[in-house]
């Protein structure tokens, strides 16, 4: 296992860091859907060439994460990662990046960590508006029913064979990807991934409660162009960065959701890092 076991109080969740020890701001990085924290290897990686710290995790009941209480929402997840960073680093600046269903856990987090927070970098993520358009709650409703299945068979072996052909698609390095692929083949990290899933309408709802990101937090949204997105649906994903005071959108040709996280692409993700940190009010 790469990284860490933090004990979150009687509980414990597996964190990567990267970069120097100190110094700086903290980029911490929340994964989406069926993730972990081999997700941000690259980006990771690319920041720490930078000199930037970064920190990546296991959600609850995902990857080597103990298992946390239910319902597995965007508060549930709040509440853990902000226990992880108050257990790691009680001082340093935070930016915060999400990739894709992180972008409602972020939602949740982010006031709660405003006195620290300097900006955030949402990666082809979605937003609670986003998830109520009609478009997205066809889709995203299909999704949840899937996910209900899958909670059902997820102990018959069902991801082993579904790892081979999906479990990295993001293009990580070997030993990298042989570990995310492990993790993605796991029952447990599949029944937790499916639950989170199936509170996709609740974690919305949870972020819509908090309003928007504050205006004068920078935010970049750097999302994927390789598939067509409505036009409607791609203005509610870049909302966050049209409605901040020092906001920055990229949409990168031929990328694809998971793709932008790896190799060919994740430097236009680290962009978005720099461009925050930056204009950042701690920089």
């Amino acid at each position: 296992m790469r990284g860490e076991r933090v004990d979150i109080g009687g509980r414990y969740l597996r964190a990567v860091r990267a970069g120097p020890p100190e110094g700086g701001p903290l980029v911490v990085l929340e994964c989406g859907a069926f993730g972990c924290a081999a997700d941000w290897f690259v980006v990771q990686t690319l920041l720490a060439e930078q000199g930037v710290r970064s920190l990546a995790y296991d959600r609850a009941g995902l990857g080597h994460s103990d298992p946390g209480p239910e319902p597995r929402d965007a508060r549930a997840i709040a509440d853990d990662l902000e226990a992880l960073v108050a257990r790691i680093d009680t001082s340093s600046r935070l930016v915060l990046g999400g990739h894709s269903m992180a972008g409602l856990f972020l939602r949740s987090l982010a006031p709660r960590i405003g006195h620290r927070l300097d900006g955030l970098v949402l990666v082809d993520a979605v937003t609670p508006e986003y998830s109520a358009h009609p478009t997205a709650v066809r889709m995203i409703d299909g999704f949840r029913l899937a996910m209900f299945g899958l909670d059902r068979v997820a102990d018959l072996g069902v991801m082993q064979a579904w790892a081979l052909v999906a479990g990295d698609r993001i293009g990580l390095p070997a030993e990298v990807s042989l570990e995310k692929r492990r993790i993605y083949a796991s029952a447990s990290h599949a029944r937790t991934a499916a639950r989170e899933v199936q509170q996709w309408r609740a974690s919305a709802e949870q972020g819509r409660m908090q309003g928007p990101f504050d205006p004068d937090l920078p935010v970049a949204v750097v999302t994927a162009g390789a598939v067509p997105l409505p036009a409607d649906l791609q203005a509610l994903q870049n909302a966050p960065a049209v409605e901040s005071c020092a906001g920055w959108v990229d949409r990168v040709p031929g990328a694809r959701h998971a793709s932008l996280l790896g190799p060919q692409y994740a430097h236009r993700v680290v962009r978005g890092f720099e461009h925050v940190l930056s204009v950042s009010r701690g920089g």
